[in-house]
This record gives C-alpha cells, structure tokens and sequence, in this order.
C-alpha cells in the first residue's frame, strides 16, 4: 500500500472518530412505547429513555415530541456519563387523582452534572386537582408536589420552558450549583396557594434571567443557605414579589449572602422586593447581607420595598419575640412607580438585632392621591438622591 492511500484512509477514520465523538445520540421516547394520548401512562417509558441516555458514553438527548403526554411522579438520577439533555417540545400533564399527588414531587432530577432542560414544551401540574388539600393554616398540611424539583445539579442550564398551574412550587432547586435559568415562563392564578415560581435553597451561582412569572406567591424565593444568586429581566405578576426567606425558623439554618436583582419589573404584586424572617427568639440565628435591587419598576405594588422582621403567617409564632436573622449592607438603588399603600417603603427590623447598612439611592414610588411615605424601626442606613416618600433613614 502506497504512502498516499494511507494517509487517505487514516484521515477518514480520524474524521470517523472526531463525528462520534461529537455527535449527540437522541433517544426518543416514542421508541419506548410512549403514547402521546393524554391518558397512558408514561412514567416507565420516559424512564427507560433516560436511562439508556445517562449510560450513553458521550453527549445523549432525551427527545419528548410534539402531544399531550400523561406522567406520574418520576425521579431521574444521574450521575450520567457526559453531558445530557432532556428536550421537550410536547406537554407534560400530571395526575388529578388525590391517591397519586400526596408527594414532595412531580418530575425531578437528581446527582446530574452539565444537563441541559429545554424545548419550548410545557408542565402543566394541573394544580386545580390539589389546590383545596393546600391548607396550612393549622402549622401541617400533606405534602404536595413540586412541578419541577432540581437536587444536586451542577454546571446545567433550563431555558426556553413553560411551567402551568403547579400544585405546590413550579421549580425548585435544592443543592445546585452553576445552575442557569434563561427565558422561561411560569403561570399559575392569582389565588392558588403556595406556587412560588422558582426557590433556590442551599445553592449557590445561581442566574435567573428573562422570566415571566405569574403565580399565587413569591414569583421567586431565596432560602437559606443561599449565595451568589443573580436575578435579572424579570416580569413578575401577579404574585408576591422577589423574597428572601421566610428565615430564621429552624433550629438549625444558615444564611443568605450576595444577592442581585436588577432590571425587573412587578405588577400589581402584593410585594416587590422583601426580606423576611421569622420573630421566633428560639430559632438559630443567621443572616441575610449584601443584597442589591436596582433599577426596578413597579406598579400597583401593595409594599414595594419591605424588610419584614416580624414574617408570621396565619399567626403561627410569638408576635413579642425578636428575630435572630441580622440583616445587613442592603441597598435599594433606583426604584420607581407605584403603590396601592401610602407606605412604600417599610423596613421593620429586629429589635434584638437591627438592620444596618441599609442604603435608599433614588427612591421615587407614589401612593394612592400622590402621597407615599416611609417606615422605619430598628434600622441604621443612610440615603440619597431622590427620596419620594422622603426617607426615614438618618
């Protein structure tokens, strides 16, 4: 054999090897016995799906087509070999039966690194179903389940997603890290309980970025243990806002530490940007520091900007007792609009552990007949440029 057809031939299994190497193997759900009626049952076969894609040596794509598709509760555990992803183009619709929603979960995925959760499909927790078992006034209730539980994601990305009527949470993220959230949309009625639209927990680099929320509650909440979370283009409403918390609770609970919300926009929410902790004086203490809100719009915002150190729900703590949650280095940067209170601004703070570096930087927000005013207790901070309501700060 010449010299020149072997160099011929050894360029050709190279490029062989380079195309496998980097192709993406698709397994599509249909071809394990999938059935896009809106009535089978197709938890087995979308996981078969996935596991053969997480054993897949290389990068591997679950594909849920166009069609309405019936699933129950499932659980997708990684680890995975390389990098996957789990496209849907279809939609998801979840049980209605009180026997088979009593559960923390609907879909969640598990001890996954670099997965990609995309393709303009839909989840819809038909959440109408389990609405009415959501009654916690009492301090315990049955648990119900989140739409989309994310535990122990690393390095991943959900864009492009719609979330509908959840029965609990839409997204909950549990122990990521490096996580993306990009354009996705999440819709539930003004009235239906406990929808938050995304929670992040004990999680860190963390973006959120281009969402369309509208829910029953927080349109995103930041528990404990959280740092480096970045929120940023924002529709939120209705709903209650951008929270961090409610802290200070458990007995054993760390704090949250650098948290970013520009360029959002809240309409008619009943809060735009809060924190809140519970006054319980038995609880751990913790904290909440280096948060920044700038350049945020709101309308019709019932308390547009709230540090709420007394947080008690359905009156389930001491009113007397004194939050242990020291919040500190707050800024309130370039925020404008409107409210439905005259009081735009409250910042009631500990007693046993003010707030302190709390800055308001050009505050313009008007109440109902033009007049808007401010409230302060147990806070040290400072303030400037435009002030409407005039600042209670010194």
């Amino acid at each position: 054999m010449n010299s020149g057809l072997l160099l011929q031939i050894l360029s050709v299994l190279a490029l062989s090897i380079v195309c496998t190497t980097h192709s993406t193997k698709v397994f599509n759900v249909h071809h394990y016995g999938a059935v896009a009626d809106n009535k089978t049952d197709n938890t087995k076969a979308f996981m078969k799906a996935w596991i053969g894609a997480c054993k897949w040596r290389g990068k591997s794509r679950v594909l849920i087509p166009r069609g309405l598709y019936y699933l129950g509760s499932v659980v997708f555990r990684g680890p995975c070999n390389g990098p996957k992803e789990f496209v849907i183009k279809g939609v998801l619709r979840a049980p209605t039966e009180p026997g088979l929603f009593f559960i923390d979960h609907w879909i969640t995925f598990q001890n996954i690194n670099r997965l990609k959760i995309y393709g303009r499909g839909t989840l819809d927790g038909q959440g109408a179903a389990a609405w009415p078992y959501n009654d916690c006034g009492t301090g315990s209730c049955k648990p119900l389940p989140v739409s989309l539980r994310l535990d122990f994601i690393n390095d991943s990305d959900i864009s492009n997603i719609k979330s509908i009527n959840s029965k609990n949470f839409h997204f909950n993220v549990f122990s990521c890290y490096r996580l993306n959230f990009n354009r996705v949309t999440i819709s539930a009625p003004q009235d239906s309980p406990n929808t938050d639209g995304i929670h992040v927990g004990s999680s860190g680099d963390i973006t959120i970025d281009r969402a369309d929320i509208a829910t029953g509650d927080d349109c995103i909440s930041i528990g404990p243990s959280s740092q480096g979370i970045r929120i940023s283009n924002i529709f939120c409403g209705p709903g209650h806002g951008i929270s961090v918390g409610s802290m200070g609770k458990s007995e054993t609970e760390e704090g949250v530490r650098g948290v970013t919300v520009v360029n959002c926009t809240f309409r008619e929410t009943l809060n735009g940007v809060q924190i809140k902790t519970w006054p319980d004086s038995k609880a751990a203490g913790g904290f909440a520091s280096d948060f920044i809100y700038d350049n945020i719009d709101m309308k019709n915002v019932e308390n547009p900007i709230f540090i709420n150190q007394q947080y008690c729900p359905s009156n389930l703590c001491n009113h007397e007792g004194s939050s242990k949650i020291q919040v500190s280095n707050i800024t309130f940067r370039n925020i404008w609009g409107t409210c439905t209170k005259r009081d735009a601004v409250k910042l009631v703070c500990s007693k046993s552990n003010p707030c302190h570096d709390i800055a308001l930087e050009n505050i313009n927000i008007i109440g109902p007949g033009g007049l808007s005013s401010s409230s302060c207790s147990n806070v040290n901070g400072t303030s400037q440029g435009r002030q409407t309501p005039p600042s209670c700060l010194n």
